[in-house]
Formats: structure tokens, sequence, C-alpha cells
């Protein structure tokens, strides 16, 4: 089975940090595509970053140079370091994995507010 689980998430104020993390398990992690989708309630998911087996990265516009993606294939894991964090940011953030998103994880929530 694969499994993805992601924590970091919490309740932070506005210009705060946050570090996502998302551990994989039953998949050769190195040779998937990775990346990061928050949802709005109310709204459909939506892709943040993502990153390639050969490292390319694409993030999405209302990222603004604030988040960066990695992966540490050693460890079987992805991370999203978020800076500048606004109210804006507020979702559930999901961790999926493989060219067509075929595996998720449960999501870690975010609360950025004053």
């Amino acid at each position: 089975q694969v499994q993805l689980v992601e924590s970091g998430g919490g309740l932070v104020q506005p210009g705060e940090s946050l570090r996502l993390s998302c551990a994989a398990a039953g998949i050769i992690f190195r040779m998937n595509t990775a990346g990061w989708y928050r949802q709005i309630p109310g709204q459909e998911r939506e892709l943040v970053a993502s990153i390639t087996r050969g490292g390319n990265i694409d993030y999405a516009d209302f990222v603004k140079g604030r988040f960066t993606i990695s992966r540490d294939n050693a460890k079987n894991r992805l991370y999203l370091e978020m800076n500048n964090l606004s109210p804006e940011d507020t979702a559930v953030y999901y961790c999926a994995v493989d060219q067509k998103w075929r595996y998720w994880g449960q999501g870690t929530q975010v609360t950025v507010s004053s």
C-alpha cells in the first residue's frame, strides 16, 4: 500500500512561516514526481508546487516567490517551506505523488489568522 502522511500544519499569525513535511512509504519515492496541493473550503483543489524526479520545479502564481518545494530521496520525504504567510493561504494542504497524481495523503490544516 502507498502511504503519504503530511505534517507541520498549524495555526500561525500573518507574516510567520511553516514547514510542511510529507513522509512517503510503499513506493520508490525517488522515481516519482511529487507535489503539494491545497484546498480552500467550497473550492476545488489547486496545485501549489511540484517537483519531478529530475528536480524540475513548478510553482503556482499565487505563491509569489514565498514558498520553496524540495525533496530528500534518501529519507523518502517531500517538503514545502512557506514564508510570509497570509490569511489567503489558509487551506488544507495535501501531498501527492506520481505524474498522474494517483496517490494522496490525508492533508494537514494550515490556518493563518490574527
